[in-house]
């Protein structure tokens, strides 16, 4: 079994291998993290681990910005989380790593990361400024008729890019060329498509790459069905993923 301890970096959403990741920095728990990073050589990569936040707060409650600006805010690294931040967090996450690190003139940061390898959480230590975590490294298995898997993943996409464009009003960009390694075949279509986290959650710690392809079959099928009857159902964009308030 292969371990690594990381700092963790509790979200309201979930990173998959592969994909990219904007974040906003402004908590004083994650500046710390950032300033540690920057202090490693910038040829090492700069890695950090990413959890989805199972019940609690991604931006501790009273934070800047926050509803009420009169509460007292709380303060440390396992704000938002509860006494045992360990069983805020969903079990399966995802590395990081910083590709862009910069400092803006009031301290916060802002990153641009990637997501390289899933993980699971051993235990969690919030004995620091920022919360970090024994992690255990997932190998991706293929599992069986992946490929075959693949494809029927991809033309069930693209029927749910067209009835989605379409809800829209909207045209997709022609010629935009998908891939067809399936384990990256199974992330992106777990990122683009519009699930709530739980979902999503389950896609990430699919047993393998096969497991995850046949239920986005299902879930594209069922999302394209929904689209359909509801044409004017709301969407975010695809491709894009929003910056995190953190």
């Amino acid at each position: 079994m292969t371990t690594v301890r990381l700092p963790l970096f509790p979200l309201n959403s979930v990173l998959f291998p592969g994909l990219v990741l904007p974040l906003n920095v402004f908590e004083e728990r994650y500046r710390a993290l950032m300033r540690d990073l920057l202090k490693i050589p910038e040829d090492e990569p700069r890695r950090f681990a990413v959890v989805a936040i199972r019940d609690g707060h991604e931006v501790a409650p009273s934070a800047p910005g926050m509803p009420d600006p009169t509460a007292v805010p709380e303060r440390g690294p396992t704000a938002g989380f509860g006494a045992d931040p360990a069983k805020a967090f969903h079990a399966v996450g995802c590395i990081a790593d910083a590709a862009t690190i910069r400092e803006r003139a009031d301290g916060s940061f802002e990153v641009l990361a990637t997501g390289t390898t899933r993980v699971r959480v051993l235990s969690v230590d919030s004995s620091g400024p920022y919360l970090t975590a024994e992690l255990e490294e997932l190998p991706e298995e293929q599992g069986d008729e992946a490929g075959a898997l693949a494809e029927g993943v991809l033309r069930a996409f693209r029927q749910y890019q067209k009835r989605l464009a379409g809800a829209r009003e909207r045209s997709l960009s022609a010629g935009a060329d998908l891939p067809d390694e399936p384990a990256v075949v199974s992330y992106l279509v777990a990122a683009a498509v519009m699930l709530d986290t739980p979902t999503k959650q389950r896609l990430l710690q699919a047993p393998d790459t096969a497991s995850r392809l046949r239920d986005e079959l299902k879930l594209l099928r069922a999302e394209t069905a929904i689209i359909r009857n509801l044409p004017s159902l709301p969407a975010t964009e695809l491709t894009r993923t929003p910056t995190s308030l953190n």
